[in-house]
């Protein structure tokens, strides 16, 4: 009858009712070793001792009570034994901030304590998990990366001791994407609010000496971002080693064209094709190296015994399978600095993010067999939501992320983008053959009849090599045995597009001029189990394709030009691809404004698919010096505003550069 509920209530008891009894007179005894009889915490207090390389260190937390200190690590874990639900977020978060957790310090006299829940929540959300890893050790040991952790401590009062450069650490990484670089002298671009805070990012991990995973969504210019961090590093001198950059075949020329145009002063060299060994003796004569997936294993003789400023893995994905080549010899180059970037760090489970940070921060997450065990299986498995916060914690400070709907203010209502591909070897040739024998036709037509009355000639000559420059089964004299190994260029830079888009949750139109090419472009994606609407010249009903695309049932709309290039609202769409751009700026508007018009409130981004060193480029350069084709060619016809000279003729079928 006189016992009480719980230990708060005796706690309550004990502090607020017995000095009242007390001061009316009573006489209160207490036997020894009576439960609730606590000790007040004098302080807490936190001590830090690093390794001599920096490599981790050791973390003692405590408090000191009658002026004895003790570490709280055996105490709590001793009480997570007891009550694991201390380990579980969701029961911590509950409890009120006052509440209290009687606590025994292992004494002999039996000496106990109250732990208020607003000073154990921060502890067990930074170090819950990290506890388990030694029972009956006094203090933790850390990897340096785990730094990023103690500024979650901040909410509790500490007495700090040890390792002042430990805690600058975590200060630091907690306000890595503050600004306080400034985007670098020379850059051709005005640097948007959170590209800046992705420079900051990127330079203070630099100082701290560790790597880190642009996760940013596609569009929102991670590759600029990079190449401003390379130019912030080369205006300070420190870029004395190149950096390197490894990427897919088809993102070389995209880097190519975005050094060119945002950082002309960085030395950029494309390590690629047939002719790259002769540049092997010449590497340190570069800013920026740029190399393949394909090609790192085989070049890891002449890449590794050069130590890297920055080594970039762009579309990092491609390691996520941590035996593959390239996983493996990425993981054996020296460099100052590593960055992943990636909008998908992410794809099917939890051990590519840990394949990225095994080369990133080698060792940070445990082996592969520790971290299933810790992670992988909890969270997978079980859906055990306290492991995933604290992976999620864990990785914060190393994965810079941010969606497109995160920046929508900051973005304009469209952004174009220019997405550079390469020619497979096959469509090369063709593309060759095709020319040499068009550009005489051209000329022929031309000696006869004049540049004015051989427009007819020159379009159809255009639009072949423009088919080739798609895909070749779209070339009716091409021989099946060039069909066989034709290789994909386009139409494989497509799909990986189309692969990172969907899985951002974009909802994409595509646009191309050819019915035939968006046959193939359907074959892939039947292939592919992508969900997809048509709307072609042959598509009877119109209205089932539109609504299901605008109603969320499917996320990818083909479109050809010529169907779908007026008359449709899709403003569910936030993302426009032109697969073959064609010179006339007016149709492909009125295609690109299919999703941007009146009623759209997401911005939208708009990319075209450009074969580089073709006619292809050559019509996007010809665009941009004669605004007046913008009242040029209108669906194959000629119009008395559009004049080609001998010298635009000389340029569409010039040969391909080498």
């Amino acid at each position: 009858m006189f016992d009480l509920a719980s230990d708060e209530a005796w706690l309550h008891f004990t502090e607020h009712h017995l000095p009242a009894l007390r001061e009316a007179g009573w006489d209160v005894n207490i036997h020894p070793g009576f439960y609730y009889q606590v000790e007040a915490v004098d302080h807490w207090y936190a001590d830090i001792e690093e390794s001599p390389g920096h490599e981790w260190f050791d973390l003692e937390l405590g408090i000191e009570v009658n002026g004895q200190r003790y570490s709280l690590l055996p105490i709590v874990l001793e009480l997570i034994v007891r009550q694991p639900r201390l380990l579980d977020a969701g029961y911590i978060t509950e409890r009120a901030d006052e509440e209290r957790l009687l606590v025994s310090l292992g004494t002999r006299e039996g000496t106990k304590v109250a732990l208020p829940y607003g000073r154990i929540k921060p502890l067990m959300a930074t170090l819950g998990g990290l506890y388990l890893r030694d029972p009956g050790a006094d203090s933790l040991r850390l990897s340096a990366p785990d730094a990023a952790r103690l500024s979650d401590l901040d909410g509790i009062p500490l007495v700090w001791q040890g390792s002042e450069r430990v805690r600058h650490f975590a200060k630091r990484l907690q306000e890595s994407t503050h600004a306080q670089v400034a985007a670098p002298q020379g850059l051709n671009a005005e640097l948007r609010g959170y590209q800046l805070e992705g420079l900051n990012w990127m330079q203070t991990l630099r100082e701290l000496e560790v790597g880190g995973i642009l996760g940013d969504d596609m569009g929102l210019g991670k590759t600029l971002q990079t190449l401003a961090h390379l130019l912030t590093e080369k205006n300070a001198g420190r870029l004395n080693t190149p950096a390197l950059a490894v990427m897919p075949t088809s993102l070389i020329p995209n880097w190519m064209d975005e050094a060119a145009r945002f950082t002309p002063q960085l030395n950029v060299l494309a390590l690629h094709g047939a002719q790259r060994q002769a540049d092997f003796t010449r590497l340190a004569d570069y800013d920026l190296v740029l190399t393949t997936y394909a090609l790192l294993p085989r070049d890891l003789e002449v890449l590794q015994p050069q130590r890297w400023s920055v080594l970039i893995l762009d579309e990092a994905q491609n390691i996520k399978n941590p035996n593959s080549k390239a996983a493996q010899a990425a993981r054996q180059l020296e460099a100052g600095q590593r960055l992943c970037l990636s909008g998908t760090p992410l794809e099917n489970h939890l051990g590519e993010l840990w394949s990225l940070f095994h080369f990133l921060l080698p060792g940070w997450l445990g082996d592969s067999k520790t971290f299933n065990r810790d992670y992988r299986t909890p969270i997978e498995k079980h859906g055990n939501a306290q492991r995933m916060q604290h992976l999620t914690a864990r990785i914060k400070p190393f994965l810079l992320r941010r969606k497109k709907e995160q920046v929508a203010t900051e973005l304009p209502p469209k952004t174009e983008i220019v997405h550079w591909v390469d020619l497979s070897d096959a469509q090369r040739d063709v593309y060759e053959t095709v020319r040499v024998a068009m550009d005489k036709k051209v000329r022929d037509e031309i000696t006869r009849h004049g540049v004015a009355r051989s427009q007819i000639i020159i379009l159809e000559a255009l639009l072949k090599l423009r088919q080739v420059c798609c895909d070749l089964r779209l070339v009716k004299s091409v021989p099946a045995s060039k069909l066989a190994r034709a290789g994909t260029g386009k139409l494989n830079a497509l799909m990986e597009m189309i692969e990172e888009l969907l899985s951002e949750g974009r909802r994409v139109l595509l646009f191309s001029q050819f019915t035939s090419m968006l046959a193939l472009i359907e074959e892939e994606l039947k292939q592919r189990q992508v969900e997809y609407s048509i709307l072609t010249g042959e598509t009877l009903d119109r209205r089932t394709p539109v609504k299901n695309f605008q109603d969320g049932k499917t996320p990818l709309f083909l479109i050809s030009l010529k169907a779908g290039g007026t008359g449709l609202n899709l403003t569910a769409a936030d993302t426009v691809i032109h697969y073959d751009p064609w010179w006339n700026p007016a149709v492909e508007n009125q295609a690109t404004d299919r999703a941007y018009r009146i009623g759209q409130d997401k911005p939208v981004f708009v990319y075209k698919l450009i074969a580089r060193g073709t006619v292809e480029e050559k019509i996007q350069a010809l665009r941009l010096e004669k605004a007046a084709l913008a009242e040029g060619v209108l669906e194959g016809g000629a119009s008395a505003g559009w004049k080609l000279e001998q010298r635009d003729i000389e340029a569409l079928f010039a040969p391909l550069p080498g």
